[in-house]
């Protein structure tokens, strides 16, 4: 059910997804820009410190008989070996490789590797510093700088490098972004509760129109009354309107329905009793057509009037009141067999619909079962979720067949000719629950009669 729900179509899904996708994308770009921003800063930094490095250098090296001299530099880390902090004097020897004159002694007994295309980037932008990584004497990662620089008296320029080792700042680059993801972690969970919200408080009106429709539809309210915004009070003025017209083509299909009525059963009676005053075969052939046409009639009448109440607006019956109404009425009408009608009802029970079809429907059943019974009749009814309820009445006559259930049911069908009735009860029965959406279900009953199942719709 879950997974069908997540299939279906959902505009407030819809909505947060749109939101979450493009805010948790501003928020993964702006992440990746301040870490980036936060190591190009970082290195920006680190650059300078090599550059003085290589000033000092530049500024304090001589130059004596054709051989380079290295200032005496006051730097301690370079003067500790091993220290992280490296510098390297350097030219370019015959084999267009460069080679080490002067080195500091945190180097120790190592060198400098710089890239073999170090040499082609000096010489095509002369005076400006080329960067470049490397591998120091512990294997440490170096970010190191690389100078060019000519001096009289010296047929190769010399190269001034500085380096130090970069995992401090590659650890505080990993740190900015470890804070920073999770601050942007909370940052998106916030996002994404915000969003939910907005969408919910949103989608609030619809919310509510959907409970007023579904009042209408209950037969709770005649029209939807609520107050919404602009957006949707077009939509429900619309579903005010469209109430309202159905009402309306509901009461001219009952008034059609009470003047066809009126203009067939009034020739229909006329025909009976002129027949009645004119003994003979024929007579009796036109009294028994006419009682079966004003039979046929009635039924469908009754039909046509079910349903169109059907579609028109919700009502709301009282089960109880009806099934206590029926029950005092055949109690009555069936005394000298001694019948006991005993009837229950769920609290609280509603059937969706008018109390005139509840009425024939439950009479009918009920009726039915004071006829074949022995002298007892039970009549349940209980709801079936919030939609639906079940009426059931039993008897402790003698039942039918699965065969004679199946034929009980058609118009007109009686299994006992001798029995008085048109025959149509369980037929009326039938016809009234299938316009309501219901069904009709013939069972043995546990007193040893017969056990009719209405399902019908159940109102709030």
């Amino acid at each position: 059910m879950i997974a069908e729900a997540l299939r279906r179509p959902s505009l407030a899904r819809r909505l947060v997804l749109v939101a979450l996708g493009w805010s948790l994308s501003a928020l993964v770009v702006t992440a990746l820009l301040l870490a980036l921003l936060f190591q190009q800063a970082a290195l920006r930094r680190f650059d300078l410190t090599l550059s003085d490095l290589i000033d000092n250098l530049t500024a304090g090296a001589t130059v004596d008989q054709g051989q380079v001299y290295a200032p005496a530099l006051t730097d301690e880390r370079a003067l500790r070996a091993y220290s992280g902090r490296y510098w390297e004097i350097a030219e370019k020897g015959p084999d267009q490789k460069i080679h080490a004159i002067v080195r500091s002694r945190s180097l120790w007994d190592s060198e400098l590797h710089p890239p073999g295309d170090l040499l082609q980037r000096l010489a095509a932008d002369p005076g400006k510093p080329a960067t470049f990584m490397a591998r120091g004497p512990l294997n440490e990662p170096l970010r190191a700088l690389a100078r060019q620089q000519t001096y009289p008296g010296l047929a190769t320029p010399v190269i001034f490098m500085a380096a130090e080792d970069r995992s401090p700042i590659d650890r505080d680059v990993r740190a900015f972004v470890a804070w920073t993801a999770g601050a942007f972690l909370l940052l998106g969970a916030g996002l994404l509760a915000a969003v939910i919200i907005q969408v919910r408080v949103g989608l609030r009106p619809l919310y509510v129109l959907q409970r007023e429709v579904d009042d209408v539809r209950r037969g709770k309210a005649e029209r939807i009354q609520g107050e919404f915004p602009i957006e949707l009070t077009p939509l429900s003025e619309e579903l005010n309107a469209l109430v309202a017209h159905n009402q309306e083509v509901v009461e001219r299909q009952r008034t059609h329905v009470g003047n066809l009525a009126h203009a067939l059963k009034t020739p229909i009676s006329v025909m009976i009793a002129e027949a009645g005053q004119q003994p003979g075969s024929l007579a009796d052939v036109v009294s028994r057509q006419a009682e079966v046409m004003r039979q046929h009639v009635d039924h469908h009448l009754r039909r046509a009037r079910a349903a169109a109440r059907t579609q028109g607006q919700g009502e709301r019956t009282d089960v109880s009141e009806v099934l206590d109404e029926l029950a005092r009425t055949l109690e009555r009408m069936f005394s000298d067999k001694g019948v006991r009608i005993d009837w229950d009802a769920d609290e609280d029970l509603y059937f969706q619909g008018e109390r005139q079809d509840l009425m024939e429907i439950a009479g009918n059943a009920m009726e039915n079962a004071c006829k074949w019974c022995q002298g007892k009749v039970r009549v349940r009814a209980h709801g079936l979720g919030h939609e639906r309820l079940l009426l059931t009445v039993e008897d402790d006559g003698p039942g039918l067949t699965p065969d004679e259930r199946e034929t009980v049911v058609l118009r007109g069908a009686r299994l006992d000719e001798n029995a008085p009735g048109s025959g149509l009860g369980l037929s009326i029965i039938d016809e009234l629950a299938r316009a309501y959406r219901g069904t009709l279900k013939l069972e043995d009953s546990s007193l040893g009669g017969l056990k009719l199942a209405i399902d019908l719709p159940r109102a709030a």
